[in-house]
């Protein structure tokens, strides 16, 4: 054939949604770790450190307050709590039989500092007209310094009686003596002084905002930078029985004015369950960066904890692009509790390695004091809803687990669920699912069907739909709780009819000599492929390696005529490919060749008259689908 002829490409295309998996098979969503259970929400549930969900620790409400925020909680020596609070500029007394009272109601908008000293004595600061008040064992109170500075951040008592005040917006520490003399202790030289804790040596050890620094200053005023953090806000201190410091540090986007409001906003507060994103523990000794973390939104860090050592080393131990750490403490076994906001959580941090650990999530949007008493019990105050909560050592007799939604990319018919779990006597779990056609459940969705009996594989009642979801219902008691280790859902997508994309015609006489064998040694005992190499040989969008395969070095061979073509199948099924043409000037397909699996072919055109002449190439997912939901385009 001379090189007169013309070649023409005949291409089908359909409008497709994307998809990574096979759907002519059943597929398998699986949930059996600690990173899938977070993606989940729950309520009144623990993730352990193996990652299996059980009932989590009771909480009693202490205090529900009219303020949407309770900055802080101190607890006096006669087991008196007070919690400070805005925007009401009160602290409210709880006392031992949960009767509660308002203790020093002053003009301010909020009480972010309050401290107690040995004798009972009630110490709060106030914000923005940063004021110390000193409310007496009989309830008298006064204006105790009224330093020139907009906010009180932070108070602390030391045992000789001086209380020592953190402030912004000029970042100054004072001293002031019992009989109300005030006076500069140190200027940190930064905008915001939001922390103060004493060590073990009486030095004062401070949290600084603009620039995030852990400061040490000696009693006689000498300064030292234990840390220099790339966040720009310390927010918290605790010190452990050894003298080990840990910080809680956030980035916070807007540092003009408040720090800690421009960072908690005032919301509307839905009881529904909140989301327990994934965490990350890290162990980044001296020069941490930052870590991309599973199923985040954003790969800015905002917040993580700091652990440094009494020879000065430090580590960042814990960090999230989800949740923003507002308070800490250490417990007596050594263990962390982290107080997070905007969802509500409280992780534990435990064990060599540290490993993190959801240990319960309150019904409000940020944690943000933790005190612990002398009983084991923590209790912690919350902001939007403004709560107190005590954390009891014995479980909740319930707990609910919402899946993340599985979204299938098309409709799917639902096969079976089931579900791995440790049940003892008098506990129980119980499965539920519900599907639509909507990327966030509504009115349209179904309700809630179940629970299911048959932990091995009971029928999902749900009809077909694209979107899905389960929930676990945990039931125990204050004891004993029950272990749900593994969920996993069975389901077929609907068929979508592949299609070729694109015809490349090559020059005439351009064609590529195979390639030299290359790859893995075979592996012996096992005859096939891989599932790696199947995978790779998958047409997903984003992946075309089986659309485009290796080809050799580029060579001359009169007569032939090299086609190839790139084709996506957009369940991930494997495709065959039948190539026809036909002479232009009539309509009856003939066949070159059938059942190619790979997107190339090589025509010898001296077998055919001179001519103009369309080729079709027909991509099929026959060989991975059954024969009556095979499609071809």
């Amino acid at each position: 054939m001379s090189s007169r002829y013309k070649i023409l490409g005949s291409l089908v295309l359909t409008l497709t949604i994307a998809s990574t998996i096979s759907a002519s098979r059943p597929l398998f969503w699986e949930v059996s770790n600690r990173n899938a259970f977070l993606r989940g929400v729950v309520e009144n549930l623990s993730i352990n450190s193996y990652g299996h969900l059980t009932l989590g620790p009771k909480l009693a409400l202490l205090l529900q307050h009219s303020s949407p925020f309770l900055w802080n909680i101190t607890q006096a020596p006669d087991g008196t709590l007070y919690v400070g609070s805005g925007n009401s500029g009160q602290v409210i007394k709880i006392n031992n039989n949960g009767t509660e009272s308002i203790s020093l109601d002053t003009e301010e908008l909020a009480i972010h500092a309050i401290a107690v000293s040995s004798n009972g004595t009630l110490y709060a600061g106030t914000s923005p007209d940063g004021k110390i008040y000193r409310v007496n064992a009989n309830g008298d109170s006064a204006v105790l310094f009224d330093p020139p500075d907009k906010y009180i951040w932070s108070l602390a008592v030391h045992s000789s009686g001086t209380v020592y005040a953190a402030t912004g917006d000029e970042g100054m520490i004072y001293q002031i003596t019992p009989n109300g003399i005030g006076s500069p202790f140190y200027d940190t030289n930064t905008t915001n002084v939001m922390t103060l804790a004493f060590d073990n040596k009486g030095n004062v050890i401070a949290g600084t905002e603009s620039p995030g620094k852990v400061l040490r200053i000696s009693p006689s005023g000498e300064p030292s930078v234990l840390l220099d953090s790339r966040f720009n806000e310390i927010r918290s201190i605790s010190i452990g029985r050894d003298g080990t410091i840990f910080a809680t540090a956030i980035n916070n986007s807007d540092i003009s004015g408040n720090p800690i409001e421009s960072v908690i906003t005032q919301q509307a507060t839905s009881q529904t369950l909140t989301p327990a994103v994934s965490i990350q523990v890290t162990s980044v000794r001296l020069h941490p960066s930052t870590t991309t973390l599973p199923n985040s939104s954003s790969t800015q860090t905002k917040g993580g904890v700091y652990q440094i050592l009494t020879d000065g080393s430090w580590d960042l131990i814990w960090e999230s692009t989800e949740d923003t750490p507002y308070d800490l403490l250490v417990e007596p076994s050594g263990s962390l509790l982290i107080g997070t906001g905007n969802t509500g959580k409280i992780y534990r941090l435990t064990g060599t390695p540290l490993e993190a650990v959801l240990l319960t999530r309150a019904p409000a949007q940020q944690v943000t004091a933790l005190l612990p008493e002398e009983n084991g019990n923590i209790v912690f105050t919350t902001a939007n809803p403004g709560k107190a909560f005590r954390l009891q050592a014995e479980l909740s007799d319930t707990g609910h687990y919402e899946s993340e939604i599985l979204d299938t990319e098309t409709i799917a018919t639902w096969g079976t669920i089931r579900w791995r779990s440790s049940t003892p006597v008098e506990t129980e779990v119980n499965v539920f699912t519900r599907s639509g056609n909507t990327r966030m459940p509504d009115e349209t969705w179904s309700e809630w069907l179940g629970p299911y009996l048959n932990a091995e594989g009971s029928t999902i009642r749900n009809s077909k739909s694209r979107y899905f979801q389960w929930k676990a219902v945990l039931v125990g008691n204050s004891q004993i709780s029950p272990l749900l280790t593994s969920v996993t859902t069975a389901y077929l997508q609907r068929n979508i009819r592949p299609r070729v994309s694109s015809v490349s015609i090559e020059p005439p006489g351009v064609v590529f000599q195979k390639p030299y064998p290359s790859g893995d040694p075979g592996i012996a005992g096992f005859d096939g492929d891989t599932p790696t190499q199947r995978l790779s040989r998958q047409v997903v969008p984003g992946n075309t390696a089986a659309a485009n395969p290796v080809q050799g070095q580029r060579v001359f061979k009169n007569g032939l005529l090299t086609f190839t073509w790139k084709a996506v199948d957009d369940n991930g099924d494997d495709l065959e490919y039948d190539v026809l043409y036909r002479n232009q000037e009539q309509t009856e397909w003939n066949t070159l060749r059938q059942k190619l699996t790979a997107s190339i072919f090589v025509w010898d055109t001296t077998s055919v008259p001179d001519g103009k002449y369309i080729i079709r190439i027909v991509a099929s997912d026959s060989k991975s689908t059954h024969p009556e939901r095979a499609l071809s385009g």
